[in-house]
């Protein structure tokens, strides 16, 4: 693991199936939502790579920046059917700024093996110098697989 990529894994007692049916449900990606700062979600199941959902946005949970309220596009970049959905945004900075979401799922004994990462390794210069960089912390992303546990157990 790099300084430009946070992993974090549970296990989750709900098959394969169900936690990637959640994933690829837009709505799914607002429920289980640590930051607070997804909103709600318009666009309808992700079922392939360059699939489109948008995602209402509000900073304001971070106290971090002030961008208020704002949308975002989620852009689906790499799907395989009950082991990983992996993402990338475009939303008020433009070009996008090409930092990836994703989680892989591993069948196991007690349901399934989840992995959430955040990478920013391929975000440009010109950002890196703006320090937004992680965007969330790595403890949010432990905690949206705790809420996932419990939304799909």
């Amino acid at each position: 693991m790099t300084t430009e990529r946070f992993e974090v894994q549970r296990q989750i007692s709900a098959a394969p199936s169900r936690v990637f049916s959640l994933l690829c449900d837009p709505t799914g990606h607002v429920n289980i939502d640590s930051s607070g700062m997804l909103q709600s979600a318009d666009g309808n199941t992700v079922r392939q790579v360059g699939d489109t959902f948008v995602v209402h946005m509000d900073r304001e949970a971070l106290n971090d920046f002030p961008m208020g309220k704002y949308d975002v596009t989620v852009i689906i970049t790499r799907l395989e059917p009950d082991a990983l959905i992996e993402w990338t945004i475009s939303g008020t900075v433009q070009p996008p700024i090409k930092h990836l979401y994703g989680y892989r799922l591993e069948s196991s004994a007690g349901g399934t093996l989840v992995t959430s990462y955040y990478d920013w390794s391929q975000v440009e210069e010109r950002y890196r110098d703006k320090g937004i960089f992680p965007v969330i912390p790595e403890a949010a992303l432990r905690a949206t697989l705790g809420i996932l546990a419990r939304t799909v157990q």
